[in-house]
C-alpha cells in the first residue's frame, strides 16, 4: 500500500509549483502593466490629453469673458438687465470653468498617475465643450433677437453711453501717474504708466471706431457691425487697463502708508525670535542665530530705500517674515505663532494683492494658457480664503499660497507673451 503522506506530498509539490509559477507570472504581468501605465510614453500621451483639455478650457475662459461683456451690453440695449438666456449661460459657463480649473490644477500636480490624468482631462474637455455649446447657443439666440429688434444706431448709441461713462470714471489717468512718479521710484509706477497710456489709446480707438460705425449705419449698403464689434473690444480693453491703473495707484499708496508699521512689526518679530533662541539647544541656537542675522541684514537693506520702493519693501518684508517662521519651526509656543501670524498678515495680504494684480495684467496682455490661468484662479481663491478665515495662522498660510500662485501665474503669462510673436 502506498504511504498516504508520500501520496499527499506527490500531489502537493506539483500543485505548489504550478500555483507559485502562476502567482509569479501574475505579479510580473501586474508589475509590467503598472510600469507601462507610468512609463515615459504613457506620461507623454497623458500630457497630450491634458494639453488638449487645457486648450478647450482656455477657450471657455475666453468665452466667459466675452459673455460677461455681452451681458453688460445687452443690459444697455434692453434698458435693464440682460436677457435670462444670457444670464443662465454665463452662470453655467462660470460654474463649469471654475470646477474644471480646480480639476486641471489637481492633474497638473507632480506624481499624478497618467491614467488619472487622462480620465480627468477627458472629463474637463467634455464638460468644457458642452459649456461652449451652451454659450454659443445663447449668444446666437441673443444675436438673432438683437438683429431683429435693435438697430445698428441703437447699438452704437448704447456703446457711446458706455464710452462716456468710462471717460468720466477714468478721470485723468496722467494725474494718477504723475502723483506716483513724483514720490516713488520708476519700478513702482511703470506698470501704472503703461496702463494709463493703453487705456487712453483704447478709448480714442473706441471713439474712432464708433464714429466709423455711425457713418456706415447711415448707408444702407454698408454694415456697421465689424466696426461696432471692434469698438466694443477696445472698450473692454480700456476698462481693464483703467482698473489696473487704479488698482496699482491704490496699492502703491497703501504700501507707502503701511511701510513704517511693517518694518516695526518685522523688528519686533526678530526680537521675539532672538528671545526664543535663548531657550534652544546650542546647535539649534547657532543655526537660528545665523538666520536671524541674515534676515536682519536684509531688513536693514530694504529699510534704507523703503520710501521710494514701498510695494517692493512690503513684499520683501512679507517674504522675510515667512523665512523667519520657517527658521523658528516648532520652537515657538502656540501663542507666539498666533501673535506672529497676526502681525505678519496685513503685509502678506498686501503683497498677495499686488502679485495678483500684476498676474492679471500679464494674462490680459498675453496668450496665456490654462496653467497660467489656473494658477491665477488658485491665487484669487487663496486670497479670498485668507480674508475670510478668522484664524490668523490659517489666514497667513493661505495668503502665502496666494502669493506663490500669483507669481507662478505671472511668470507663465510673461513666458507666453515672449514666446508669442507680435506680443
Amino acid at each position: 500500500m502506498t504511504d498516504p503522506a508520500a501520496t499527499f506530498l506527490g500531489w502537493l509539490v506539483p500543485a505548489v509549483v504550478v500555483f507559485g509559477v502562476t502567482a509569479i507570472a501574475i505579479a510580473v504581468i501586474v508589475w509590467a502593466v503598472r510600469r507601462a501605465r507610468r512609463s515615459p510614453r504613457a506620461r507623454a500621451a497623458a500630457e497630450q490629453v491634458r494639453a488638449q483639455a487645457g486648450s478647450t478650457l482656455v477657450k471657455l475662459d475666453d468665452e466667459v469673458g466675452e459673455l460677461e461683456l455681452e451681458v453688460g451690453l445687452s443690459g444697455a440695449l434692453y434698458g435693464g438687465d440682460a436677457p435670462a438666456s444670457l444670464r443662465r449661460a454665463r452662470m453655467t459657463a462660470q460654474h463649469v470653468r471654475d470646477d474644471a480649473f480646480d480639476d486641471y490644477r489637481e492633474i497638473s500636480a507632480p506624481g499624478v498617475a497618467p491614467a488619472e490624468i487622462r480620465r480627468v482631462a477627458a472629463r474637463i474637455d467634455r464638460r468644457a465643450g458642452e459649456a461652449l455649446g451652451i454659450v454659443a447657443a445663447a449668444r446666437a439666440e441673443h444675436g438673432a433677437w438683437v438683429r431683429a429688434n435693435v438697430s445698428a444706431a441703437g447699438q452704437i448709441e448704447a456703446a457711446r453711453r458706455r464710452l462716456a461713462d468710462l471717460r468720466a470714471s477714468m478721470g485723468d489717468p496722467a494725474a494718477l501717474v504723475a502723483e506716483l512718479s513724483s514720490r516713488f521710484a520708476e519700478d513702482e509706477w511703470r506698470d501704472a504708466s503703461h496702463s494709463a497710456r493703453a487705456a487712453l489709446a483704447e478709448v480714442a480707438e473706441a471713439g474712432r471706431l464708433l464714429d466709423a460705425a455711425a457713418d456706415r449705419a447711415a448707408d444702407p449698403s454698408l454694415s456697421a457691425l465689424p466696426d461696432l464689434a471692434a469698438a466694443e473690444r477696445a472698450l473692454r480693453q480700456a476698462e481693464g487697463d483703467a482698473r489696473h491703473l487704479e488698482e496699482t495707484h491704490r496699492l502703491v499708496l497703501q504700501a507707502a502708508q503701511a511701510v513704517p508699521d511693517e518694518i516695526a512689526a518685522a523688528r519686533a518679530a526678530l526680537a521675539s525670535a532672538s528671545h526664543t533662541r535663548g531657550s534652544l539647544e546650542p546647535a539649534d541656537a547657532e543655526r537660528l542665530g545665523a538666520e536671524l542675522h541674515a534676515v536682519e541684514a536684509e531688513l536693514n537693506r530694504v529699510e534704507g530705500d523703503a520710501a521710494r520702493h514701498p510695494t517692493r519693501t512690503v513684499d520683501t518684508i512679507a517674504r522675510l517674515r515667512g523665512r523667519l517662521d520657517l527658521a523658528l519651526g516648532d520652537a515657538r509656543t502656540s501663542q507666539q505663532r498666533l501673535r506672529g501670524a497676526r502681525t505678519a498678515l496685513p503685509g502678506t495680504l498686501a503683497a498677495a494683492r499686488g502679485a495678483i494684480a500684476q498676474a492679471e495684467a500679464s494674462i490680459a496682455h498675453s496668450r496665456a494658457g490654462a496653467d497660467a490661468r489656473s494658477r491665477l484662479l488658485s491665487a484669487q481663491h487663496e486670497l479670498a480664503q485668507a480674508r475670510q478665515t478668522t484664524d490668523p495662522v490659517e489666514a497667513i498660510d493661505a495668503a502665502r499660497r496666494a502669493l506663490r500662485d500669483a507669481e507662478d501665474a505671472k511668470a507663465l503669462a510673461d513666458y507666453a507673451r515672449l514666446a508669442s510673436p507680435g506680443r
